[in-house]
């Protein structure tokens, strides 16, 4: 096991540098704020419906005490419509290039898989890729974030988002099927001179209500990679599901998780409720001074 999991990346040195001069700093947990470009999202409050609105709820969410700020313009919910490179492309650039103009210290990720896409976001001033397809979905993603220096957001996915709700059944132990994953995505970033990643186990994405949890509950076996996890839950199926509610319904669930996942060393929660998670990130700081 010790030859599986050792990194390939230089030791995690708890802060994030952007192409663009922005630094996030990962001393301490922090909250990405979600900010969905597309109609079809599957919360549907999380969902922009124009500039004054992105504007105003990417103001709220700093003011809350976000550290980042996460623009999607492709749905990756199961089922989701596959659109055009061009259409994502045409959602997503506006918006990075109003909140970069209305807030020029907000540090912003772009959530695509699409290199293309993603050359287009850094270039308006994006500071973040965050690709929940780990480099499986557009063979150019890797080399495309290595030639821009931008900090990478490394996804376990498999399949499609058209296709991953069938692709459920692994023929290993889950997490050991990650790691194998996170080494392969990591050695190949670093050949490329790539050093500043994080990782994403990918919950609900090619994994059951089921395997989610497990994954959760087996988070702190992430570290021994060496590199800051990412926990993408809110409002999440595996949240709502178990509860018999909605994702509307999902924030008290939502904030549960998100403890359990600091508790296994997430260093960044993907959320909708900004200023909850913050709350959580307190009290989990309050309670364990020493984990962070």
């Amino acid at each position: 096991m010790r030859s599986l999991v050792h990194s390939p990346i230089h030791p995690f040195t708890h802060s994030l540098l952007s192409p663009h001069g922005r630094l996030l700093d990962l001393r301490r947990p922090q909250v990405m704020g979600i900010l969905n470009l597309t109609p079809d999202s599957f919360f549907a409050d999380s969902r922009v419906a124009s500039e004054k609105d992105l504007l105003a709820r990417a103001e709220a969410m700093l003011h809350a005490g976000a550290a980042v700020l996460d623009l999607g313009a492709y749905s990756t919910r199961p089922g989701a419509e596959d659109i055009s490179e061009s259409e994502e492309t045409r959602r997503l650039l506006p918006a990075v290039e109003a909140l970069r103009r209305e807030f020029p210290q907000a540090f912003l990720s772009a959530d695509t898989f699409r290199a293309g896409v993603a050359e287009a976001a850094v270039h308006a001033g994006a500071d973040l890729v965050n690709d929940v397809g780990g480099g499986t979905l557009d063979k150019e993603m890797f080399a495309t974030v290595a030639r821009l220096r931008v900090p990478y957001v490394l996804m376990h996915l498999r399949g499609t988002p058209q296709t991953m709700a069938k692709l459920t059944h692994y023929e290993d132990d889950l997490v050991l099927t990650l790691l194998r994953y996170f080494r392969d995505g990591l050695a190949a970033l670093r050949a490329m001179g790539v050093t500043e990643v994080l990782l994403d186990p990918g919950f609900g994405f090619a994994k059951t209500a089921a395997q989610s949890h497990e994954l959760l509950r087996r988070l702190p076996e992430l570290q021994a990679l060496g590199l800051p996890v990412l926990a993408a839950l809110s409002r999440k199926r595996m949240v709502y599901g178990p509860l018999g509610l909605g994702p509307e319904t999902a924030l008290n669930g939502t904030t549960a998780l998100h403890m359990v996942a600091l508790q296994g060393g997430a260093k960044l929660l993907r959320a909708h409720d900004v200023a909850e998670a913050r709350q959580t990130i307190q009290l989990f700081a309050n309670t364990f001074p020493m984990a962070e």
